[in-house]
């Protein structure tokens, strides 16, 4: 759109993503306050994108300190600077999921449902990104224009490391899904992620928080559009959450404790999932003009770019 972009870089970091985009890379860790200061000078607005987006870590305290304390060096910085709108990335996981059976489509969780007892959310992730986002919103009454975007499950090109979603679609491609658990989730095309956080810059309401998602699918359905899109068949036998969170236990207590790798099954993302993730995102597509892409068509540019990049042959 015209405009001068520059992204913080820490060394070292893939910057696949931005190499010959005319990005401009200027290096710096957002738990190094200076070097934040230093990339920001001279910005009109600022996008906080940057988290510790794992269900796993050696060192659980690194995913509070980056998510938690990033944050608020990112936003205590963009105060200093003067900027004129922060959009800040947080999550669903930080929506409250309202109690309802699997197949059900009402009493969708909305922006205004937030959790009754922190407290008890699930995972560090998921704890980490509550108390940064609270971080954003106390900053909002303070005065900074921040707007709030929580994006449910992005997928599509480019999830260089992948992210927890993109796993799913990794681990259909090589075959290391031979059953599926039973829950929902929101899927949604990461190109309206990029476009519902510029439009939540130019037109969202700071203090708000808005929920960038698109439709609500069993994982069952969506590893039936995966089955349409590859040809390999998806699993048919329906794993009881008993026996997949035991499975989940001991993978963590071999790999993680162990072996200090990440586990294979992600524990954190199967205790999340007892409960499914069944959003509305008309306030976004109402007051932003959230696009709403076919999530088939982002599952396909998802399952080429992972082959033509050389993540499964």
């Amino acid at each position: 759109q015209g405009y001068r972009v520059r992204a913080l870089v820490r060394p070292g970091s893939n910057t696949l993503t931005i190499d010959d985009t005319g990005v401009e890379q200027a290096p710096g860790d957002i738990l190094d306050p200076p070097s934040v200061a230093q990339a920001m000078a001279g910005c009109a607005a600022v996008f906080h994108c940057a988290a510790a987006y794992t269900f796993w870590a050696r060192d659980p305290s690194h995913i509070y300190r980056t998510n938690v304390e990033g944050t608020r060096n990112v936003l205590a910085a963009s105060e200093l600077a003067g900027v004129s709108r922060v959009v800040y990335t947080s999550t669903v996981g930080t929506i409250s999921m309202p109690r309802q059976g699997l197949g059900s489509r009402q009493g969708l969780a909305v922006e205004d449902s937030f959790p009754e007892a922190p407290g008890h959310l699930v995972g560090n992730y998921k704890k980490s990104k509550y108390q940064a986002e609270q971080v954003a919103l106390d900053f909002a009454q303070r005065g900074l224009p921040v707007v709030v975007v929580n994006p449910t499950l992005p997928v599509g090109p480019w999830d260089v490391r992948p992210t927890p979603t993109g796993r799913i679609v990794l681990d259909f491609l090589r075959g290391r899904m031979p059953a599926y658990v039973n829950t929902g989730l929101n899927l949604v095309d990461v190109a309206d992620v990029v476009a519902g956080h510029i439009l939540a810059w130019q037109r969202g309401i700071p203090g708000e928080r808005y929920l960038l998602g698109s439709q609500n699918l069993t994982l069952r359905e969506l590893l039936q559009l995966l089955q349409q899109i590859t040809g390999k068949p998806a699993p048919r036998w329906r794993l009881p959450f008993w026996l997949a969170l035991a499975a989940g236990y001991l993978d963590q207590l071999i790999e993680g404790v162990l072996l200090g790798r990440e586990p294979r099954i992600p524990l954190e993302g199967l205790q999340v999932a007892r409960t499914p993730l069944y959003v509305s995102c008309e306030k976004a597509i109402t007051q932003l003009g959230l696009p709403q892409s076919p999530v088939a068509a982002a599952l396909e540019q998802s399952v080429t770019w992972f082959a033509d990049h050389g993540y499964v042959r």
